[in-house]
This record gives C-alpha cells, sequence and structure tokens, in this order.
C-alpha cells in the first residue's frame, strides 16, 4: 500500500516534549507499519500527551497516531482543548519538522531574490518555469523583496523527472548566473547551459515528501506550506507573521 493511498497531506516533526515509546510499545508500532508497506521510514516514536496514544514521525513529513500494541493506527489531527482554546498539536509538530527541513536547504542550491534593504522574513518556493501561476507570482517577487520578503527557489517540475520543465529546471540551475537564467525562462527566452550535477531531483523528491503537489507552493519560514498563488501583499503578512 502507498502511502499517497493513506495520507491527503502534509508534514514532519524533529522535536517533542514527550516521552520515547517504551521498547514494547516501539516494537509493536514499527511492526504493524512495516505490514502496512508505507515505503517511509518510521523516524522517532514517542508518547503523546494523549495516554495510550503514541506520535509516530515518518521521514519527511507525516505524523500518525497508534495504539501502543500498534493495533490501531491514526491519521489526523490531535488537538489540545485547555483552557477552551483549541490548539493543533499535530500541524504544530508538522510545521517545526518542515521548517527544519526547508531551512536546511543550503542557501548555494537554491536561486535567491534578496531582500532590498533590511531582510525581515524569507519565503522558500517550489517552482516549475513551465507553470503559469508561477509566472504571476514571479512577477511580484520584486514587491515581495521591496516589503522585506527574501525569496528562495526550489525545483519542483510539476509533471515529473524527465518532462519540459524539470530540463528546464535543469538548465535554469546548471547556469553560472540562476537568477538571470530564471528571470529569461520566465519570460519565455531559451537559454542554453551545459548539463551538471545539480539538486532539481534531491528538491523534487523533498517537495513531494512534505505534501507538495503542484506549483506554485510557498513555505514559510515557521514550515506553513502555502498551496498557490497568493498575491504579493497577502504572501508578506504571512511571511511576516511567521515564526
Amino acid at each position: 500500500m502507498r502511502l499517497t493511498q493513506i495520507f491527503a497531506a502534509a508534514a514532519i516533526a524533529l522535536v517533542s516534549t514527550f516521552a520515547i515509546a517504551d521498547d514494547a510499545a516501539d516494537k509493536a508500532i514499527r511492526k504493524s507499519l512495516e505490514n502496512l508497506q508505507l515505503e517511509v521510514p518510521v523516524e522517532t516514536i514517542t508518547a503523546s500527551p494523549l495516554p495510550g496514544l503514541y506520535e509516530v514521525k515518518l521521514k519527511g513529513s507525516r505524523v500518525l497516531y497508534a495504539s501502543a500494541d500498534g493495533q490501531y493506527v491514526v491519521q489526523g489531527y490531535l488537538f489540545d482543548l485547555k483552557d477552551g482554546k483549541p490548539v493543533n498539536l499535530t500541524e504544530k509538530t508538522e510545521r517545526l519538522g518542515i521548517s527544519k527541513l526547508i531551512n536546511d536547504i543550503p542557501v548555494a542550491e537554491t536561486v535567491v531574490y534578496p531582500a532590498v534593504g533590511e531582510t525581515k522574513s524569507h519565503i522558500t518556493v517550489f517552482t516549475d518555469t513551465t507553470c503559469p501561476y508561477c509566472h504571476k507570482l514571479h512577477a511580484e517577487v520584486p514587491e515581495l523583496n521591496k516589503r522585506g520578503i527574501e525569496v528562495r527557489y526550489v525545483a519542483f517540475p510539476r509533471q515529473g523527472l524527465g518532462s519540459p520543465g524539470d530540463e528546464q529546471l535543469q538548465a535554469v540551475w546548471c547556469s553560472k548566473d540562476k537568477k538571470a537564467a530564471m528571470d529569461k525562462m520566465v519570460d519565455g527566452k531559451e537559454i542554453k547551459a551545459a548539463k551538471c550535477d545539480n539538486p532539481v531531483s534531491k528538491q523534487f523528491a523533498l517537495g513531494q515528501s512534505i505534501g507538495v503537489n503542484g506549483t506554485p507552493a510557498i513555505v514559510l519560514a515557521d514550515g506553513q506550506v502555502i498551496p498557490g498563488y497568493q498575491p504579493a501583499p497577502q504572501v508578506a503578512k504571512l511571511a511576516l507573521s511567521a515564526k
């Protein structure tokens, strides 16, 4: 059973304030998940705030919950309703993990459009040069930069590896001036660049692992993923409020 047949969306977690699962629960849960053939390894299993329920963190952006004996596995949100104010614990955990993954991408492997003046925040955008809405967002990058938002592009060939978009993105990443190449490609101009080792396939896999399935996909500094195009003022507001 493929993971995509089980889950609709995103995220990973890397930190937890909860206790590590005991050996018996850890082994039982891992065995049950092996039977599901998720194709994604388990990173950690920890006790959740709900007694008897364990939080299972999968590599690349999913969070599950399981009973101690591994008989029951749940995918969904866990809320803390303390003081009548619901806190989505699952989403909070997922965002922390996505933030770590995204912010660990070497800046040299991205196409960077720096903020004008003080850098107040940054966004990471999974893009495809053949995507019309990516072009629309790209036209508003100067406005984002003026608002203090640094834009970092990573590659996500929406039609898969080997597609025309993949070839274009590789050409951009293999250019001496990636920023100029990106501008030209988005403007419909052909660029030529010698083949090179590039991170396009790695970034495509990373996007898939955190639930990206289309472009543009905007990731805020705090790990929140915004699917699809959003106008610059809205993106800037979200970016500046991300912590």
